[in-house]
This record gives C-alpha cells, sequence and structure tokens, in this order.
C-alpha cells in the first residue's frame, strides 16, 4: 500500500519537474504559455462512507492547464512582426484555401516565394476582406482570406479633377483679353501649374493663365494649355488670340470666372468648367479634366495673388515600399506614388474557454469541445485587444518562478523515493523476524 502511494507521488513529481522543464526550455518562445500541472488526492471511499481512519491512496495528475496570461512585448525593426495587446489569437491555416485552421498569438510573420503573409510554419495569416475604403464587409471565418501582396508595380489613375482656389488680386490692371500670348508675361495677370496624368501614368503640366477682363468689371478670362499647347473648356468664350513663335493667331474656348462686388466667387461661364476632351500622342486615353473653381475658396480681393488650393486627382505608376498595420488591424500596401491601398483586416479569433484548446505547438492550439465554439471580430472592437505592428509578444514565464517551482518539484521527488526507500526497511524488518 505505502509502495504505490510514494509510486504515485514519484509520478506526479516527474510530470510537475517536466512541465516546469517545458516552461523554462521555451522561455523565450514568442507567444508560448507557461503551463502548470495540478494534482488531486486518491482516496478510497467505501459504498457506505468513509472510515474515520481510513488512509489516502496516494496523488493523481488532474490536469496540465495552459496559463493565458499576457506576455511582454517586446519592440523589433520588422512591420511584420504582430503583437496582439489584449485578448485574441491570430488565425492562420495551412494552405491558401483556408482549411484547417488553427489560432496563434506568435506574430513573427513574412512574405514567401508567392506574395503570402505566412508564419515561421509557413500558415497562412487570414485577413478579413475589405471595400476600397478599408471598411470590413464580412466578419465570417468563412470568408476569411490569405493576406498576399499586390503586385510590385501600381496601377496609374488619370486625372479627371483639379481642385483650384486662388485669389486674384482686384487691384490689377485689365487687359484686352484678344491680346493675350503665354510668350508674353504683359499679356496676362497671373498665371500657375499643376501636374497632370494619364491613363499610362505620364505627367503633364496644365498651365492656367488669368487675364483680367477690361470689357467688365469682376470679370476674368481663363485660358489653360497642356504641355504648352493650348486647351479649349468645352462651352467657353472663344477669343482669338495670337500664339506660339511666330505667333499665330489662335481661336481658343476660354473659361470665364465672376465674382460678386464684395469679391466672393459669383459664378463661371461655363458651369462646371470641363476641357474638351484633349487627345494624347503617347497612346493613352484622352485626357477630360473638370476645373472647380467654385468650390474651393476661388475670390478677388484687393491683395496679391495667391494659389489657396491646387489638388488634381490621379496618380503615376507606383512601386511598392512597403505595408502598413494599423492597431485596428487594417493592412495597407504603400507606393511611391503616395498611394495606399487596403488589403484586409487582420481576422481575430477568441473562445470563452482558452484553457479547453487542444496545443498543437509552436505556440498554436485549434478548437475543441472543452474551448467552446470560436467568435471572430475585428481589433480594437468588443473583446478584442489591438495589434501592434513592430513588436512580438514574449513568452508568459517568470523564470524566477519557475526555477523556484523546479526546486520544489525535486524535492518532492525526493521526499517520495525516501517514501519508497522507508517502506522497504520495514519490509525488510518483517520478513527478517524469526
Amino acid at each position: 500500500m505505502s509502495f504505490n502511494t510514494a509510486l504515485s507521488g514519484l509520478q506526479a513529481a516527474s510530470i510537475d519537474l517536466s512541465t516546469t522543464s517545458n516552461n523554462i526550455a521555451n522561455v523565450a518562445t514568442t507567444g508560448f504559455k507557461y503551463s502548470r500541472a495540478e494534482f488531486g488526492d486518491i482516496f478510497a471511499v467505501s459504498p457506505f462512507g468513509n472510515s474515520p481512519t481510513a488512509v489516502g491512496n496516494g496523488v493523481q495528475v488532474d490536469n496540465v492547464s495552459q496559463q493565458f496570461s499576457q506576455g511582454n512585448l517586446r519592440f523589433t525593426d520588422a512591420s511584420l512582426d504582430m503583437a496582439i495587446s489584449g485578448q485574441g489569437y491570430f488565425v492562420v491555416s495551412q494552405d491558401p484555401n483556408a482549411t484547417n485552421l488553427v489560432y496563434s498569438r506568435a506574430g513573427e510573420f513574412r512574405v514567401n516565394s508567392e506574395g503570402y503573409i505566412v508564419n515561421n510554419d509557413s500558415q497562412y495569416l487570414q485577413t478579413f476582406p475589405v471595400d476600397q475604403n478599408g471598411n470590413v464587409t464580412s466578419t465570417s471565418l468563412n470568408t476569411t482570406v490569405p493576406l498576399q501582396l499586390p503586385a510590385s508595380t501600381g496601377a496609374p489613375q488619370s486625372t479627371t479633377e483639379i481642385e483650384i482656389g486662388v485669389n486674384l488680386s482686384a487691384s490689377s490692371i485689365t487687359l484686352d483679353p484678344t491680346l493675350f500670348d503665354p510668350a508674353q508675361s504683359t499679356t496676362y495677370t497671373n498665371s500657375t501649374s499643376s501636374t497632370v496624368y494619364d491613363s499610362l501614368g505620364e505627367s503633364h503640366v496644365m498651365t492656367y493663365y488669368f487675364v483680367k477682363d477690361q470689357a467688365a468689371a469682376n470679370q476674368w478670362q481663363v485660358f489653360t494649355y497642356l504641355d504648352g499647347n493650348p486647351v479649349d473648356v468645352a462651352g467657353g468664350n472663344s477669343i482669338t488670340h495670337p500664339n506660339g513663335t511666330p505667333p499665330v493667331p489662335t481661336a481658343q474656348l476660354a473659361a470665364q470666372l465672376n465674382f460678386q462686388a464684395d469679391g466672393t466667387f459669383s459664378s463661371s461661364t461655363p458651369d462646371p468648367l470641363v476641357s474638351a476632351s484633349i487627345p494624347l500622342s503617347n497612346g493613352a486615353n484622352n485626357l477630360l479634366i473638370t476645373h472647380d473653381f467654385a468650390n474651393n475658396t476661388t475670390t478677388q480681393y484687393s491683395a496679391n495673388f495667391s494659389v489657396n488650393t491646387l489638388n488634381p486627382n490621379g496618380f503615376a505608376t507606383g512601386r511598392l515600399t512597403g505595408l502598413d498595420v494599423s492597431e485596428e488591424g487594417l493592412v495597407r500596401s504603400t507606393y511611391t506614388n503616395g498611394v495606399s491601398i487596403p488589403l484586409g483586416k487582420i481576422a481575430l479569433a477568441d473562445f470563452p474557454n482558452s484553457q479547453g484548446l487542444a496545443n498543437v505547438g509552436s505556440a498554436a492550439w485549434t478548437e475543441t469541445i472543452d474551448s467552446g465554439p470560436v467568435t471572430t471580430g475585428e481589433a480594437g472592437s468588443g473583446r478584442f485587444g489591438l495589434i501592434q505592428s513592430g513588436a512580438l509578444e514574449a513568452s508568459n514565464v517568470d523564470l524566477t518562478q519557475q526555477l523556484v517551482n523546479l526546486i520544489t518539484a525535486q524535492r518532492n521527488f525526493q521526499a517520495n523515493a525516501r517514501s519508497i526507500e522507508t517502506a522497504n526497511t520495514l519490509t525488510q524488518t518483517i520478513i527478517q523476524i524469526r
């Protein structure tokens, strides 16, 4: 009887030693959660109740439970290193089809040869799909997709509108628009330029020439040029003026801006101001550009000419420069042309009972009946924590505590071994009785 009791103690102490040793071995493992051996006593109970002199039958291992407390965040220089500050797990899959999902706190991610974001076990990071504004379109686990980098070159976008707001000096002298010549600065009042892009991503210079019209008070004519060539404004005023070298009479449709007596913008001719279709010689689509003066604080005050707003849309071809991950898990690709495109939002998962998860190694777990059903959501919403880019969650092992546990387990093992030795001595004494 005493042999079996001491033997159960040896087995329990051995498991305690193994558990503690495993914790110490993984003190530097990213996302690791330490385990604790939990024991219960063995007590024989008769059908008619316990005897007041009954003695226990030893110890048994009830459970080896993992403790899911937050580990410290360790900051790194890699933008694809990620840590969850708070509750939740990364969702990763064994293949690009998002099957065989596992859940992990280890955020050591990298790019594989196919452009997918994977962890050190080549498992694919799952994200929720998003629209062009970065808003999640579905938070269902069934709709998550692996995060894949786009092509290294971003497609260009043709300019379709220029937001322009200027102050035209009310004290400027009036001029005759029919004498306007872009080569002669004395024939126009002011000018400004902006860069626009065609459908192939090639840049062009759009120039505005402002002429204070002597024909009427508070009236200005605006001539537009693209790469030094005159551009008509559809429905504008037809004005013949010299152009080129040597100057040649050129009929051009100009825009007209009208102002109130207090200097505020009144109207334009035509309304809206849209350039006629501009053909290009490089094979790109024709440009069709709207010039928005009305909505950008265009004024005629007695002050120097100034450009308050000059913001064309469109952009050139861009080269992929990196990824940006927000605290809410939104992943954007950034390009050299200043464009940022949302790729997806990192999916987070959680469970009613994390200690019921099945450990599959590499700081990853799978769902079980004991863990309860998985719930998914976005970082920073509900009970889910935030995502810290450029950081990793360190192991939550307290090395000092584990070393103390190791000594305690060793003492327990030695004490149980001594119990067997004592029981053996007693048995030898009984056997030697004559």
